[in-house]
């Protein structure tokens, strides 16, 4: 790796801050490829340790070149991912890993030191390939190697569904019994309890639409971005898929052989790179924003109208209460399938938060209704 011809003095501190960073990388992924027990794992975690390395010694000589050599000790922080590391395994620190090379992945782009070098390209492949081994679960999480075991089914969309109606059923609970402390008026109960809910769901129905748009539109840009690398730099995303396969266990050779397979095919490589680096597919790009929001809508809706059909049915607090009070707990015995607690304790729970939360809102609606009167 070839030092710039005409290192700046003045620029000192920027090389101290670059020669700190990659030290501390240094002894991280040391400490994860020494902790891994998984063969594959201990090998790209030495490697990426080694290009750390690589990138350390440029730095140093550099800072050499120009009076000021440093010979610097991981930093406080680092020193603590290294007792993690080693205490619990890598899993406790890839993720922590991953994002730090994520934010860090452009960082010698735009320094002229670094030009003629593959530093650049070796931040953006240690991004991907970390990005890979946290988002496939390759460690498992601290909590599964204390269990054993995982009980939570599900994912997102049922996550999505239970608290949406959620919610709509605290939040519209909440205001129906501000209202009616307030208030004897059933009328205004109701009024306020259809307008609260109609608000609710067009709000949330919004918040999603927006979301998940947002991140259509990211991804769409991010595989645009895959794409031109993937044309212009048709190497270095060979190495990185090479990366990924053997993060996933496969063999070098093999790996390096599926990747050389697969970049004959830059339509296949560039799917399997967004579906890998990205975590999306390519057609779906997310999901449907309209559908995301048609359903947030939905839900929000009925959690927010069971203890408004009370007061419409002509019964007052107490039913609703009671009817609100059932809602919760199967919105708490639903949150069990995410989670995997026990459906009393999850259940009791949210019904002691949404009543409390009732109380509130019914005492403070009821300390308004006497002052105004």
């Amino acid at each position: 790796m070839k030092t710039s011809p005409h290192p700046d003095p003045a620029s000192v501190p920027r090389y101290r801050e670059n020669l700190q960073g990659e030290v501390d990388g240094v002894a991280v992924y040391r400490a994860m490829a020494d902790s891994s027990k998984d063969e594959q794992l201990k090998a790209l975690y030495t490697e990426l340790a080694e290009t750390e390395e690589r990138h350390a010694k440029f730095w140093s000589e550099l800072m050499a070149t120009v009076g000021s050599p440093m010979n610097l000790k991981p930093s406080w922080r680092a020193r603590t991912m290294v007792w993690l590391a080693k205490r619990f395994g890598p899993g406790m620190v890839a993720p922590r890993m991953a994002e730090s090379e994520r934010r860090n992945r452009a960082i010698y782009d735009d320094q002229p030191e670094a030009a003629g070098t593959e530093m650049a390209s070796d931040e953006r492949s240690h991004a991907r390939v970390l990005a890979t081994v946290t988002r496939s679960g390759m460690e498992g999480s601290l909590l599964a190697r204390f269990e054993g075991r995982h009980k939570a089914v599900g994912g997102n969309a049922l996550r999505a569904a239970v608290l949406g109606a959620n919610d709509g059923l605290v939040s519209n609970f909440s205001l129906v019994m501000g209202i009616a402390g307030a208030s004897s008026s059933t009328q205004a109960i109701v009024i306020a309890g259809l307008a609260g809910a109609l608000a609710g769901a067009l709000s949330m129905a919004l918040g999603e639409w927006l979301s998940v748009q947002s991140a259509r539109e990211l991804f769409a840009k991010q595989i645009s971005i895959e794409e031109v690398e993937l044309e212009l730099f048709p190497e270095e995303e060979e190495q990185e898929l090479r990366l990924i396969y053997e993060a996933k266990g496969i063999p070098p050779d093999e790996a390096r052989k599926l990747a050389a397979s697969l970049m004959k095919d830059p339509k296949a490589a560039l799917n399997t790179l967004a579906r890998e680096e990205l975590g999306v597919d390519p057609e779906e790009l997310g999901g449907s924003a309209w559908v995301a929001a048609g359903t947030s809508f939905v839900l929000f809706s009925v959690g927010a109208l069971i203890p408004v059909v009370p007061f419409i049915l002509g019964a007052g607090i107490p039913a609703a209460a009671v009817v609100s009070a059932i809602g919760l707990f199967v919105i708490g015995a639903g949150i069990t399938l995410v989670t995997g607690r026990p459906v009393l304790i999850s259940g009791l729970r949210q019904v002691a938060f949404g009543l409390a939360a009732a109380a509130i809102s019914y005492g403070v609606g009821r300390l308004v209704g006497v002052a105004i009167a």
